[in-house]
């Protein structure tokens, strides 16, 4: 379709997953795109199939857990790439951790990857923006980031969280040119989620596939969503049609949340 054609986009945490499926989308709509993850070496096959396609991407090394190489990343991207115009905050960890039984150790690697994670990207991305008064920033929350569940508070605490903030940033930069929204995904079966699931099964004393049915059983449609589903959401609030939209929260849920 080529809506974003030459535009460069950053995607946090797009290694593999639901992030090399946003990257994906957004090279096929024509877009730059910036893998940006801890382990840049596993982004390999993304950008092989990615350059197959035709697209352009490239990988970057990047801890969203540290400032400094939010800053750098960006730096960096802006160089080889190009203005970025397109920020996409998808690195995210989760855990099944009853409150009782999580340390502060585990609560901080969730909100520090999540939230702080989000927040660093923001505030390397943002004055090039503003100065350049265009941007589009898309953060991943979660429909649990609506919804508490039992077990996950940390993980729903930061996807709360990652709500306030865009909101929040939403309303600051409005008048800038610059939107900023959340996609809430539902239940997406990668890798974060097949742990979850097993996780589930252990502690429950169930098989896989029975705790799987399970979980399934909160969605409307029946069934889990997939990668591209999260990733053409992230594409329309990328594209410049989108621009009088800000501020918003959009589920790709199967309808697990209908407010």
């Amino acid at each position: 379709m080529g809506n974003l054609k030459g535009q460069v986009a950053v995607v946090t945490g797009s290694a593999m997953g639901i992030g090399a499926e946003i990257a994906a989308e957004l090279a096929r709509q024509g877009a730059i795109v910036a893998i940006t993850d801890i382990n840049p070496d596993s982004a390999e096959k993304t950008i092989s199939d990615i350059k197959k396609n035709g697209g352009a991407a490239s990988a970057f090394f990047h801890d969203v857990k540290d400032p400094k190489s939010s800053i750098s990343v960006v730096g960096a991207v802006e160089a080889s790439l190009g203005p970025i115009s397109i920020l996409v905050n998808n690195a995210g960890v989760s855990k099944r951790v009853p409150v009782l039984e999580m340390d502060e150790a585990e609560w901080d690697r969730v909100m520090d990857i999540n939230l702080k994670g989000t927040f660093f990207m923001i505030k390397a991305v943002l004055p090039f923006m503003i100065e350049r008064s265009y941007g589009r920033v898309i953060n991943l929350s979660s429909v649990v980031g609506k919804k508490g569940y039992p077990d996950f508070s940390h993980y729903c605490a930061s996807k709360f969280g990652v709500l306030g903030l865009s909101q929040s940033l939403a309303a600051e930069v409005a008048k800038s040119g610059v939107t900023v929204n959340s996609v809430c995904p539902g239940i997406v079966m990668t890798p974060l989620h097949d742990k979850i699931v097993e996780e589930m099964a252990k502690a429950e004393g169930i098989s896989f596939e029975t705790a799987l049915k399970n979980f399934l059983s909160n969605v409307p449609q029946g069934r889990a969503q997939t990668p591209l589903d999260i990733a053409r959401m992230v594409a329309f609030l990328a594209a410049k049609d989108a621009g009088a939209m800000t501020g918003g929260s959009y589920h790709v849920d199967g309808g697990m949340v209908m407010s």
